[in-house]
């Protein structure tokens, strides 16, 4: 992949650039054989690549600059000096990405929206996210303000805005009116009718709305859907529960190859579009709740005959190991974008058997990747 950012040393989040993609899925595929050489699998699957370029479905831009020459990119140090890098053009955006974010760079001029500036704690705009639907090329578009102060300003040019660029579905200003590393708060004001985008993998409708977790990647996210309903088609479950679920993509998936299926996510806003989508397809063997998955497995008396787990990179963690220990259900589906916490999980797991492990490229350029194992009770 030429990277003209990489290149030039204005940006390292692809620190494996240099590296041919053919070497970089090698050295993956040693490095983790190596971190599970005391739990290596009966079956090793080959890895599910990605796209070199145009792979990325989100885009998370930091506003810099002044309100007469925004920039929407990085501070780059070049000794002493500070430079400001416009990263609209990162080749990891589709080309609709790069022309609307080039677009909104100037919009957020001449609509006279000042960035945040951290180091004065002045200012308003802080950034920009943007999240794109492979199955139909619409947008959601949010702005991370401190105050609302600079709200008029978004809706009185709101309309030249979509008029430019009509895929623009979902608009929304978020409110962080803290100095800290949080991105989002908690307010969400709506500037459009509608609050979700549709994004399609394989044959699944997953609602997407501003704080719902979503898959990166589409084109890798798909099969790692597909790859996890085969699995457990092969095994047949009667009852299966999803935990960490997001907006359902594993449970809506596999509703169809098992008879009853539990989903459980703490965000609410999760749920509601996971619900959203189970009612679109007509599904009736599925039960959604907002729920921490810990504490939900810790009031279950039995456990279903398969449980899928998805959690954030911190992992399971030791007491629902522990949990699942003592539940003891036949088969353990984890996926995992962390793969040091998935082994430390697995060690937790004794009494399990891992039957199989596959890789998935979701983050190309990366030392990244999205593991899922299949385990069995011994």
């Amino acid at each position: 992949m030429h990277c003209k950012f990489f290149d030039q040393h204005k940006c390292r989040s692809c620190e494996l650039r240099g590296v041919p993609y053919t070497q970089q899925v090698a050295d993956k595929d040693n490095g983790l054989k190596s971190l599970f050489e005391n739990r290596l699998p009966e079956q090793w699957l080959s890895p599910v690549l990605s796209k070199e370029t145009g792979c990325r479905n989100k885009a998370k831009m930091v506003v810099l600059g002044a309100a007469h020459q925004p920039v929407l990119g990085a501070d780059v140090k070049f000794g002493d000096n500070l430079e400001r890098v416009s990263l609209t053009h990162c080749p990891l955006y589709t080309e609709d990405m790069m022309a609307l974010l080039d677009y909104l760079q100037d919009w957020i001029r001449t609509s006279g929206i000042p960035p945040y500036n951290k180091e004065k704690k002045k200012g308003e705009l802080k950034y920009i996210l943007l999240t794109r639907s492979a199955h139909s090329g619409e947008f959601m578009l949010r702005f991370v303000m401190r105050t609302r102060d600079a709200l008029p300003r978004i809706e009185a040019n709101l309309a030249r805005l979509r008029e430019a660029f009509p895929k623009i579905r979902v608009v929304s200003v978020n409110l962080q009116p803290v100095h800290m590393a949080r991105l989002e708060g908690d307010e969400e004001i709506f500037l459009t009718d509608d609050e979700h985008i549709i994004e399609q993998f394989n044959d699944v409708p997953l609602v997407v709305r501003p704080k719902s977790f979503f898959q990166t990647n589409p084109e890798v996210a798909a099969k790692l859907y597909a790859t996890a309903r085969e699995w457990v088609r092969e095994l047949k479950p009667k009852r299966m529960w999803d935990l960490f679920c997001g907006v359902g993509g594993f449970a809506l998936h596999c509703a169809s190859v098992t008879e009853s299926v539990t989903g459980i996510e703490i965000e609410p806003e999760a749920i509601a579009s996971a619900k959203r989508s189970a009612a679109e397809m007509g599904i009736i063997n599925l039960n959604f709740d907002a729920l921490d998955s810990a504490k939900f497995s810790l009031l279950q008396d039995r456990a279903p005959d398969l449980v899928l787990v998805n959690p954030p990179r911190r992992g399971l963690g030791k007491e629902l190991v522990a949990q699942l220990g003592e539940l003891a259900p036949k088969h353990i589906v984890y996926s995992s974008c962390n793969p040091e916490t998935l082994k430390i999980d697995l060690d937790g797991l004794v009494n399990y058997t891992v039957k199989r492990l596959q890789w998935f490229d979701m983050f190309p350029h990366t030392e990244h990747a999205e593991v899922m194992v299949l385990i069995e009770r011994k």
